[in-house]
C-alpha cells in the first residue's frame, strides 16, 4: 500500500483553469435534448437500414421465394446444432411456396442431441438466425 494523499491523482488549480479554457474555447456540438423530436433525416435513415426490412416474426413466416438471402441458417436452441442451406436448395426441396419456419423445423427434425423422452419436449427448438 503507497501512503500518499488522494489528492495527488486531482489536477492542481492551474490544470483546472487550463482544462476550463480549453473547453470554452472548443465548439460545442450540436446534440438534441433528450426530449426533443428526432429530425426527419434520422428517421429517414433509420428506415433505410436493411435491419428494418423485417423483424424476426415476419421473416418466419415469409415464403421461401421471398427470402433474398443467399443462405439460410437455423440452430437448436438446446443442443446448438447449426444447419445451413442455400435459399436455392431450400426452394428446389421443399418448394418456393413453404414458409421459411416450417421448412427449418423439417431441416432440424428427429436430429437433436438433447432427449428427454417425452414426447412432447423432445426435438429442436429452432432459432432462425441471419446470417
Amino acid at each position: 500500500m503507497i501512503d500518499r494523499p488522494a489528492s495527488w491523482r486531482m489536477p492542481t488549480a492551474k490544470q483546472m483553469e487550463k482544462l476550463a479554457a480549453d473547453a470554452a474555447r472548443r465548439p460545442t456540438s450540436a446534440a438534441a435534448a433528450p426530449d426533443a423530436p428526432l429530425t426527419a433525416e434520422y428517421w429517414e435513415s433509420v428506415l433505410k437500414d436493411p435491419r428494418a426490412g423485417a423483424t424476426g416474426a415476419q421473416m418466419r413466416q415469409r415464403r421461401l421465394s421471398e427470402i433474398q438471402r443467399h443462405v439460410l441458417r437455423v440452430c437448436c436452441r438446446r443442443c446448438e446444432r447449426t444447419v445451413e442451406i442455400q435459399t436455392a436448395d431450400a426452394v428446389r426441396l421443399y418448394g418456393g411456396n413453404a414458409i421459411w419456419k416450417d421448412v427449418a423445423q423439417r431441416l432440424l427434425d428427429n436430429t437433436c442431441q438433447q432427449r428427454t423422452g417425452r414426447y412432447e419436449e423432445d426435438g429442436c427448438w429452432p432459432m432462425l438466425e441471419t446470417p
